[in-house]
């Protein structure tokens, strides 16, 4: 019980260590919450710092939500702690304890946990976005069709409540950060690949 409490603990602070603003500094780029859409994401970054930064970025926040599943595996956590665990480093992405609770929208952080879950998970609902990109060019679009599968592929692979629960949550916060591409997607003003976010 104390070993799910800390990690949980851990995979909140873990989720909310901001890829984009620590790359952004480290290479002297302008801070992504002040760019673009102001969202702390990878595709965002891409807009104004390139392909390099975005991939460096992509690949923090997807550790965010990797390592603490991987972490809850290895020690034997039952399905309801890894659900937590998997969840904590989610919201700590989307509101993190060190930049003011205002984080980026989760797609990447998401693809982690799923992966760290089990990886045929994550590996379904990474094929679902690339598809979609590939086809449509429009990053959000494909976020959000990818986690809207995504409870269909737990349930699928690993059929435990708290699992699947937990990726209904997930996805409920995913779609309700991108509230504001929603009504884009809606008015058909929405950027396509690169510039959708």
């Amino acid at each position: 019980m104390i070993t799910s409490i800390l990690l949980i603990i851990v995979a909140y602070l873990l989720g909310s260590v901001s890829s984009a603003i620590i790359v952004c500094r480290l290479m002297g780029l302008p801070d992504p919450r002040t760019q673009g859409s102001n969202n702390p994401g990878a595709t965002n970054v891409l807009r104004f710092g390139g392909k390099k930064a975005a991939a460096i970025t992509l690949l923090g926040d997807s550790l965010k939500g990797l390592m603490p599943m991987l972490a809850g595996h290895l020690l034997g956590l039952d399905p309801l702690a890894l659900a937590g665990v998997g969840l904590a480093a989610f919201i700590g992405h989307l509101y993190p304890v060190f930049f003011g609770f205002k984080g980026g929208k989760g797609v990447a952080t998401a693809l982690g946990v799923q992966f760290g879950l089990y990886w045929p998970i994550g590996l379904c609902v990474a094929a679902v976005w690339l598809f979609v990109a590939k086809v449509l060019k429009i990053s959000s679009l494909s976020g959000l069709i990818s986690m809207a599968l995504a409870p269909l592929f737990v349930w699928l692979f690993w059929d435990e409540k708290p699992l699947i629960g937990m990726q209904l949550i997930i996805t409920g916060l995913l779609i309700w950060r991108h509230r504001s591409n929603i009504r884009n997607l809606l008015e058909g003003t929405e950027g396509r690949i690169s510039a959708g976010d």
